[in-house]
């Protein structure tokens, strides 16, 4: 462990023999599942989790939960000609997701 963890999980520590850590919301119960933010890394999840509590979402979220729908939509398409126009639609907001994604890799790093 590094000098910062140990220096954290001191404080850590001190204000729970302080009482400090008591009644905070959330205690008692389980940690929320987040097995979804296996591939951002701490900040981007932190980022994100902070925008979903104060109610907002980033474009690559709702585009993300959009394509979804429309992949469940699709699954009920039986008609060839509205299956096609329904596939180059999914197709157009995958491409959408994809470029938000990059938009916000980029500025991220830059």
């Amino acid at each position: 462990m590094t000098w910062l963890g140990r220096l954290i999980e001191r404080q850590i520590l001190k204000a729970g023999a302080e009482g400090k850590l008591q009644g905070l919301e959330g205690e008692g119960q389980p940690l929320p599942d987040r097995s979804g933010e296996a591939h951002l890394d701490a900040g981007e999840a932190a980022g994100f989790r902070m925008m979903a509590e104060a109610g907002v979402l980033p474009e690559e979220v709702t585009l993300k939960k959009q394509i979804a729908a429309h992949k469940a939509q699709m699954a009920t398409i039986t008609d060839p000609e509205t299956r096609k126009a329904a596939m180059a639609e999914l197709a157009q907001l995958m491409m959408r997701q994809s470029i938000a994604e990059d938009a916000r890799r980029k500025f991220l790093k830059g």
